[in-house]
């Protein structure tokens, strides 16, 4: 999911839970570059927003990481609770993501991405889950409530390892039902180094649970591809390719963690906006077979030697894993590539842009519409943060022709690098920069209807960027 623990310098995440810091700037309005565009509250007085989805253009589903609860909107006024889960929302756990069935009006089932609390209530306790308490499950909707129809998935849920506490972050979260009917599910690395993120060299894992191979519990790191009943296509890239039947599921893997995750409805690619530790937070068109390349390197592989170099340097925690500090990475391409684990029908991925140091992008969306103006139609949108307590950034992402990389007017980003100095700076990058004060982003959609809104999880609004009248 998204990467909350990235934004400690303005929303300080504890052991007992997430605890917003409130000033006069947590007060400030979102402020735009183009005079013509605003940001206006759409609903507010939420509890941690994280993710919504629209039923039509005047119905919408919103999710709230820490209460697990879905609250149903009709024209921005809250109708009600329809769902309240008992969620874990320890570190980057909660609700997390939501999807409709491709033909909701006929087939009405809602599909979600959440943290099982042991207790049956919810906690922020974070040694009170299962081994596989990430769940994704679909629930029937019958115009009232959301009813447990079945589950498709259980994922890993913690990381527990001799001489480190129990660490519940690097969950991912985002789902999204993609153009061919199938859903995508983002599972974070949960903090593993096994053969999903690019380890086979060891040290071997200290982990009770199983592994290193990517058994029900190790099989993290990843992009699932899976049908609406929770089974595997048998087009995926893996599928009896491998001797580990997880991978069957599997879409692509190498991904540390991320939340931006979203579908191109003009060419169906997918991409995803990854976060890195300290350094080389990514965005990634991700293909069938994608390898990313984590945990043997983030950014361009011909920047392997500045990601050790950083990551060792910054003295931030070392990658999460005290068994695989930042002095395992290689010193050169050549030897990162060869350390990688290659499943037959993989491939590494470069990314299509990064930065140098971490800026910890938010969500990612496509303005399908014409509503913000033609020079916008077509664009992507990304939230990012700053260092500035409870602000944001929006970023503005221009594509190619072929819709397949983006298109720069900033001659220093032709290498596809923002060559940063600092964590959270967005040196090199100004000129994607649309709008600031945005606190923190994460999801943005399209609605039916062509309108545009984004969630502000820190702020408790749902914002709608709008053209002026």
């Amino acid at each position: 999911m998204f990467e909350f623990a990235r934004f400690r310098s303005f929303v300080c995440l504890v052991s007992s839970g997430l605890v917003l810091l409130l000033n006069a700037n947590a007060k400030a309005q979102p402020v735009l570059n183009d005079p013509n565009l605003e940001a206006v509250p759409f609903i507010s007085g939420l509890n941690q927003p994280v993710t919504f989805a629209f039923l039509d253009a005047s119905q919408m589903f919103l999710c709230e990481k820490a209460s697990g609860q879905v609250k149903y909107f009709v024209n921005g006024a809250l109708i009600g609770v329809v769902l309240d889960l008992a969620v874990n929302s320890a570190s980057e756990r909660g609700l997390l993501g939501i999807a409709l069935d491709p033909n909701f009006s006929k087939t009405p089932k809602v599909y979600l991405y959440w943290s099982q609390d042991s207790t049956g209530a919810d906690t922020l306790n974070a040694s009170n889950v299962g081994l596989l308490a990430n769940r994704v499950d679909a629930f029937d909707w019958n115009g009232v409530t959301l009813t447990f129809s079945h589950n498709l998935l259980q994922l890993r849920s913690f990381q527990a390892d001799a001489g480190q506490p129990v660490r519940g972050n690097h969950n991912g979260g985002s789902i999204r039902f993609g153009p061919d009917g199938k859903l995508f599910v983002l599972q974070g690395d949960t903090g593993r180094r096994g053969y999903t993120q690019n380890n086979l060299q060891g040290p071997v894992p200290d982990d009770p649970f199983g592994g290193p191979q990517p058994d029900q519990a190790h099989t993290t790191g990843v992009m699932y591809r899976i049908n609406k009943d929770g089974t595997s296509p048998v087009d995926n890239p893996f599928f009896n390719r491998t001797p580990y039947p997880n991978m069957n599921k599997v879409f692509g893997y190498g991904i540390r963690n991320g939340f931006g995750l979203m579908f191109d409805i003009a060419t169906g690619h997918l991409w995803l906006q990854e976060h890195g530790d300290d350094t080389f937070d990514e965005m990634n068109l991700v293909r069938a077979g994608h390898n990313g390349g984590w945990v043997q390197t983030m950014g361009p592989i011909s920047r392997v030697a500045q990601f050790r170099d950083i990551e060792i340097n910054l003295n931030t925690g070392g990658l999460q894993q005290i068994r695989w500090p930042p002095t395992m990475i290689q010193t050169s391409p050549v030897l990162a590539y060869k350390r990688m684990v290659h499943f037959k029908g993989s491939h590494y991925a470069e990314p299509k842009f990064s930065w140098k140091y971490a800026v910890a992008p938010g969500g990612i969306a496509f303005v399908d519409t014409s509503s913000l103006g033609p020079e916008y139609q077509g664009d992507m949108i990304m939230g990012a943060s700053r260092t500035t307590l409870l602000n944001g950034y929006l970023m503005k992402f221009e594509m190619n022709p072929t819709r397949d990389a983006f298109s720069f007017s900033d001659s220093r980003l032709n290498d596809l690098v923002a060559d940063n100095i600092a964590k959270f700076d967005p040196i090199e990058s100004e000129s994607l920069i649309m709008g600031s004060s945005f606190g923190v982003v994460t999801d943005i959609a399209t609605s039916p209807g062509g309108r545009v809104f984004l969630v502000c999880l820190d702020r408790g609004i749902v914002y709608e960027l709008r053209r002026r009248v």
